[in-house]
């Protein structure tokens, strides 16, 4: 009798699971455009067999636009992730992005984030201004915002100028030996040097090729980030248990270094005289503030350790694109080179350039309007990051489509593409896949939407670094554009003629053996590290 019960208890169980599980497979987010869903595995068995179908470590977002194609590009595409995530919205128009991330009375500082930042807790900490909302992210942005005004950061360009006299450095040994190298490994440690030294005014040593004499938080946040790297995709915790353990014990260290850095610099500001100031954005952030309390102390820790990150990965991905770019269009080259010969005169020594620089920077660097171009063309091709967005189930939050239907967000991650928004065919045209810096000058850039342009995204909670990223970006490129020739070697390696020369396309650049891609290194990078060659440039 009691066998009975329990079978029959056993299938009104069953039954039930059957009857929930269909509902959220097939009927709970049914009113957004997707793929046929698999019962147990949603669109992760689809998200497989698109993978399989190309190269394999090409980046997610990808693989995303070929399944968003796949059915006829409609305006928003539903990807059920679970169990290993929430279900996830692909948002790949500017419009519906716009909604998203600008505010709204039910949402005054735009959408809240995905709680998908979480898995950058070690990286970033707990308090990260990443991850704060409402009055508590406001108080930060404002607490933060002045030491990333173009204002202050001008003040800080003795400190950036003087870390790229080892990157040229290693650039001259390279062009002498002819030996291969990988660009990402030389950008990454010159941006941790230059953020260091822009944040707290430390000396990270990240340029030693000895890792020894590299600073020890470099060393545990380089192997920190390699964690991340290891990992396609960012697993939950019980997929790489052992990882994660990793991630905490390196975070721990971390977080004890940069605190009694914290703690130094805290005391020199407080102590310091007004003709001796101290200029970093750390420093700037201690004003008004009568003691150093432990939630002051461990709070101030997650922002310097989120300023450590962003503040070296975005650019490390821009300039390697930027370089490979201009490597292989040499009109654009030639017009990088004309722009800095008229705004700085004709001597590429790199010495003489940081001394410019240093000593008229503010009123030169705006003149570049043609490396500023090359930037923003970059990273509308080749963005290195977009934002999650997650409202609240109830919320009520809607989108609608620029053809009119409304989509109800409740309780969903929405991901604006920004790999799919800016290579938009109605937007940017029949050149959208095409690197056109030109596309950036004059009148052609007033046809652009301003919210179709998104690497930093947009709204109250665009990256509060952009601008030191601009400007950290555009005293590379004038300091190394005119004075060396770079060469992809691998991936994205020039086509010779029988006479030894590169081929031009019919779009005036290069034709390539095979094409350089994406893949995700925590974010999005070029896969190869970008290996070149270098020499000094004929006119240098």
């Amino acid at each position: 009798m009691l066998s009975v019960f329990l079978i029959a208890g056993a299938t009104l169980l069953a039954s039930y699971f059957y009857s929930r599980l269909r509902y959220l497979r097939f009927a709970q987010y049914a009113h957004i455009p997707q793929l046929p869903p698999n019962l147990l595995l949603g669109h992760l068995k689809a998200f497989g067999e698109f993978t399989r179908r190309g190269i394999p470590d090409r980046h997610p977002d990808k693989i995303f636009e070929e399944m968003w194609v796949s059915m006829g590009r409609p305006p928003l595409m539903l990807v059920d992730l679970r169990p290993v995530n929430a279900p996830m919205v692909l948002v790949p128009s500017h419009d519906i992005a716009e909604q998203i991330s600008k505010p709204s009375q039910l949402y005054p500082y735009s959408t809240t984030k995905s709680p998908t930042w979480r898995h950058m807790i070690p990286i970033i900490g707990e308090s990260s201004i990443l991850g704060k909302e409402g009055s508590d992210w406001k108080n930060l942005r404002k607490k933060y915002n002045q030491g990333f005004t173009s204002q202050h950061l001008f003040q800080l360009l003795p400190l950036i100028l003087k870390k790229m006299g080892p990157f040229c450095d290693y650039l001259d040994g390279f062009s002498a030996t002819g030996q291969e190298f990988s660009l990402e490994k030389l950008i990454s440690n010159l941006t941790f040097d230059v953020i260091g030294a822009a944040v707290m005014e430390v000396d990270l040593h990240a340029q030693k090729m000895d890792r020894s004499k590299q600073s020890e938080l470099i060393r545990l946040f380089s192997d920190l980030v390699q964690t991340y790297s290891d990992d396609n995709n960012n697993f939950p915790w019980w997929i790489v248990p052992l990882t994660t353990l990793k991630r905490h014990r390196l975070a721990k260290h971390i977080d004890k270094l940069i605190k009694k850095e914290i703690q130094l610099k805290y005391a020199e500001v407080k102590e310091e005289a007004e003709g001796n100031r101290s200029w970093s954005i750390l420093a700037l952030s201690f004003q008004n503030t009568p003691s150093l309390t432990p939630q002051l102390l461990s709070e101030t820790s997650d922002q310097v350790r989120t300023f450590l990150f962003a503040g070296h990965d975005t650019n490390t991905s821009m300039l390697q694109w930027a370089i490979y770019e201009l490597s292989r269009t040499p009109h654009a080259l030639k017009a990088v080179r004309s722009e800095l010969d008229e705004v700085l005169g004709r001597d590429t020594d790199p010495a003489t350039v940081c001394s410019i620089l240093e000593e008229r920077g503010q009123h030169l660097l705006p003149r570049m309007t043609y490396i500023n171009a090359v930037i923003k063309e970059t990273l509308r091709l080749h963005p290195p990051a977009s934002t999650a967005r997650m409202t609240e189930p109830g919320s009520g939050f809607i989108v609608k489509a620029s053809t009119g239907e409304e989509y109800l967000m409740d309780g969903l991650i929405m991901y604006p593409c920004a790999s799919i928004i800016q290579r938009d065919p109605s937007v940017f045209g029949d050149t959208a896949d095409d690197w056109m810096p030109e596309r950036w000058l004059g009148e052609a850039a007033n046809n652009i939407p301003a919210s179709a342009w998104r690497p930093f995204e947009r709204g109250p909670r665009n990256c509060i670094g952009l601008e030191l990223a601009n400007l950290e970006s555009r005293i590379i490129i004038a300091i190394i554009a005119r004075k060396y020739d770079f060469t992809k070697t691998g991936l994205g390696q020039p086509v010779l003629a029988n006479n030894g020369l590169s081929v031009l396309n019919s779009k005036g650049q290069y034709k390539v053996r095979s094409e350089l891609y994406n893949t995700r290194k925590m974010t999005s990078k070029p896969v190869d590290g970008t290996t070149m060659k270098v020499k000094l440039a004929a006119s240098a």
